[in-house]
């Protein structure tokens, strides 16, 4: 069992910045990879995104250049740094872990961002 610890949401104008950490329990060598996902009020749930054991990253192409994963594999923790927001940034954020052979994933219970116009 992994347990996520996410913090760093909260309401921020546009144009200005948000950090997201998650802290993870477990091995860390049995973590594949960690990222964020999204999800807006009507919407489905949506990669933000991820970065992998060896450090590869994957971002959904409405952040490219203003959000930079980034992870402290020592601490299991992955961050989100989040600049120029923007309203439609507003979402729930949860954080992702995948985990072990099984390749199993675990959610964190999600932090709000919201961003004001």
């Amino acid at each position: 069992q992994v347990q996520l610890v996410e913090s760093g949401g909260g309401l921020v104008q546009a144009g200005g910045s948000l950090r997201l950490s998650c802290a993870a329990s477990g091995d860390r060598l049995s973590i594949n990879a960690m990222g964020w996902y999204r999800q807006a009020p009507g919407k489905p749930r949506e990669l933000v995104a991820l970065i992998t054991r060896g450090g590869n990253t994957n971002y959904a192409d409405s952040v490219k250049g203003r959000f930079t994963i980034s992870r402290d594999n020592a601490k299991n923790t992955v961050f989100l740094q989040m600049n120029s927001l923007k309203p439609e940034d507003t979402a729930v954020y949860y954080c992702n872990v995948v985990y072990g052979s099984s390749w199993y994933e675990y959610w964190g219970q999600g932090t709000q961002v919201t961003v004001s116009s």
